[in-house]
């Protein structure tokens, strides 16, 4: 079960003026569910994308590369789960390209303005006959309204789908921001197997988003890790209809331009942190404070030391306070002049270690209470700078085996 965290309500899913999605049943690894997805962006859409770091990527990591290099005007995306499309070599790049050529005949469209997206299955061909039958009716059932429906059909493992919405007001005018992601395992996005769609109308220049959906990422999606596995297929896409009726957003610093990146930050974060507290497996969920570092790349360092130890991990799904396996991941970080004696760890209102040592307060007990906790915030103090740096992860139970023992199955 995820951690404290429920299926979206269509209802509180706010339709993006400029973008209808539509969803089908293509049975592309499975019979009987939504596998196939498209995404139908209105003439003048801009399109910016973040993807893995990984250098074994996908097919359609590549194309997709390619595609919004071109500058050609993204119209159309098409995504399929159950297949990843990786590790495929060049019979791969040939069926992402096949997959963009077949939805854009449909559409009118040059392949160009087509982004194809694949999620599942590593080292097996992509089903492009399957894919090039079901579009049809995923072009058909394409609606304002079909957010949470295409949340539902771009999960794996996940088993809720992931999806939020906010409304805002820039000039008085009301600005949408909705957005969709899936992931469960193989997940440290590094820009698991994660996917990221987030859309507004908002009236912004084109050559801003480049760079705002980088910022949107580290904020929230690479900002998170379930397993420390970057996965082939990592994609956060950042969509921008124009068609709110403000003045339109010139530059980011400007009191439109803080209210738009909040609130797509907003959105960005809750569709990440969603992904950790559905990891596969989980039953707890950890935000990782790491204060006082003299940058903020050391400080996240040291958090994903804590976030990718399989000790802590495991005493954190026992409910063990075991907590100096947390300051010996702090120690292997990789801060090669830290000072121990300056170290400190909170567990929430719980201070359990001062000066390299054991607080002369702590007791067990308090330790074991917080860590019987569903949500924990562990805080680490480096007495280095002024840097901090945030991150979520889980905690790895029995039932994260079992899951990835038996996922081809």
């Amino acid at each position: 079960m995820p951690v404290n965290l429920s299926a979206p309500d269509p209802a509180q899913l706010r339709p993006v003026a400029g973008v209808r999605i539509g969803v089908a049943e293509a049975g592309i690894r499975k019979a009987n569910r939504k596998d196939l997805t498209v995404f139908l962006l209105d003439e003048g859409a801009s399109v910016a994308g973040v993807f893995t770091r990984n250098r074994f990527c996908a097919a359609p990591v590549q194309v997709c590369r390619e595609h919004l290099a071109r500058g050609a005007g993204i119209r159309a995306m098409v995504i399929n789960t159950g297949n990843a499309n990786a590790g495929t070599g060049a019979e791969g790049l040939v069926r992402a390209r096949a997959t963009c050529i077949a939805a854009a005949r449909q559409l009118g469209l040059s392949p160009e303005q087509v982004l194809p997206f694949s999620t599942g299955v590593i080292m097996e061909p992509l089903p492009l006959e399957r894919i090039e039958a079901g579009l049809p009716a995923a072009l058909a059932d394409a609606r304002i309204d079909h957010w949470a429906r295409a949340a539902e059909a771009i999960m794996t493992t996940d088993t809720v789908p992931k999806a939020a919405s906010r409304r805002i007001l820039i000039d008085g005018v009301p600005v949408t921001v909705t957005g969709i992601s899936k992931g469960a395992g193989m997940i440290r996005p590094n820009m698991a197997t994660m996917l990221g769609f987030v859309a507004t109308d908002a009236a912004i220049a084109p050559e801003l988003l480049p760079a705002l959906v980088r910022q949107l990422a580290d904020a929230s999606f690479n900002s998170i890790t379930i397993d420390g596995d970057t996965s082939t297929n990592d994609s956060f896409v950042l969509i921008a209809t124009h068609q709110a009726a403000h003045a339109r957003i010139d530059t980011l610093d400007s009191a439109a331009g803080r209210q738009l990146v909040a609130a797509l930050t907003e959105v960005a974060r809750e569709l990440a942190q969603a992904i950790v507290r559905d990891g596969e497996g989980a039953t707890k969920f950890i935000t990782l404070r790491i204060e006082g570092g003299a940058d903020e790349d050391e400080c996240r360092r040291v958090g994903y030391a804590i976030a990718h130890s399989p000790l802590v991990k495991t005493a954190f799904f026992a409910s063990d306070p075991n907590l100096g396996r947390i300051l010996a991941a702090v120690g292997y970080a990789g801060i090669d002049d830290l000072d121990q004696t300056l170290i400190d760890l909170h567990l929430d209102d719980v201070h359990v270690a001062t000066q390299g040592g054991r607080h002369p307060a702590y007791r067990e007990e308090d330790g074991q209470r917080v860590m019987k906790q569903a949500e924990i915030t562990v805080r680490v103090g480096l007495g280095r700078g002024n840097a901090a740096a945030t991150l979520w992860t889980c905690d790895l139970s029995h039932d994260y085996v079992s899951i990835n023992a038996d996922y081809r199955s």
